[in-house]
């Protein structure tokens, strides 16, 4: 398997979530109760690569996600008072999906950059900076939780907390990069490619949660019992070179290589793939397989 967008770790852990308001303060929360990030998992890490060009990723990125965004909000019923935590929230692309259908939303993610955008879009919303795996919200405190490119292989620490935030019959929905179409999959390959060996091993590591039945059995090891598979195509489109590297530029794997290497360098490789994605009428069109998992916590 190729290396996935996002990095297991990318996401974050704080808040408390009530219904009716929430709090809009970017903080961070270190809850000594709850138990380390797994080995090679460094969420701060994961942070300060992830919101390395936030503005970019809100503006030119985030509605990868749109697709899977919209099966997923409907097997989870989000609908008016649903009370939704959105795991590796980024710049609160799925809070908002979530908001439109009348839910009270919290959210939390690694990049405190990309917290502070999902902030200013939804003021209302609880969302939170810190870590995946320490989950700062009382017991059952959410009728849903997603993750949208956020909990990958290895992560079952973090599923194991998603369950204990959810109430008894709730639901969660998780996504990651599918095995269907991948133009990501070349992009990657240059990225690795002009990375440190030590990010290629953790890159592979993580995105085996693709194959056959393993979300499956991350989620059922955590206690949820499965309901649906499926996938649906991401799509995201730039009008110029310009914007489609400005925004290629700002994905976390793509952070160790420009430290390893350079734009200068790493630019030219990575646009000799993009260039083939080039419709006639100029635009660059990038399309990936996004597959998602649904599962419930026994009532």
């Amino acid at each position: 398997m190729e290396p996935d967008l996002h990095l297991s770790s990318k996401t974050c852990a704080p808040g408390s979530a009530h219904r009716g308001a929430m709090s809009t303060t970017t903080h961070t929360t270190h809850p000594a109760s709850h138990p380390a990030s797994p080995e090679g998992h460094d969420w701060r890490e994961a942070g300060e690569a992830w919101g390395s060009g936030a503005v970019d990723w809100a503006c030119l990125f985030e509605h990868y996600a749109v697709n899977v965004l919209l099966v997923t909000m409907d097997r989870l019923h989000v609908g008016e008072g649903t009370r939704l935590l959105d795991i590796a929230c980024g710049s609160g692309l799925g809070i908002r999906f979530a908001e439109a259908a009348g839910a009270e939303t919290a959210g939390i993610d690694a990049a405190e950059s990309l917290v502070r955008v999902a902030q200013a879009r939804s003021p209302r919303s609880d969302v939170r900076h810190g870590d995946m795996f320490a989950l700062p919200w009382a017991d059952a405190s959410f009728d849903a939780v997603t993750s949208v490119n956020g909990i990958w292989g290895d992560c079952e620490a973090a599923l194991a907390e998603a369950y204990r935030v959810l109430r008894p019959g709730g639901r969660i929905a998780i996504s990651f990069w599918g095995r269907g179409r991948l133009d990501l999959r070349p992009v990657f390959k240059v990225f690795a490619a002009n990375s440190p060996e030590s990010h290629q091993q953790g890159m592979r590591r993580t995105n085996n949660i693709a194959r056959d039945g393993v979300a499956e059995a991350m989620l059922a090891s955590a206690g949820f019992e499965v309901l649906e598979r499926g996938s649906r195509l991401s799509m995201v489109e730039w009008p110029d070179a310009d914007t489609a590297w400005r925004a290629i530029a700002t994905l976390g794997p793509a952070q160790p290589a420009l430290r390893n290497v350079g734009p200068e360098a790493l630019r030219p490789q990575v646009m000799a793939v993009l260039d083939g994605l080039v419709d006639d009428s100029g635009i660059y069109r990038f399309c990936n397989d996004q597959e998602y998992v649904v599962a419930q916590k026994p009532t």
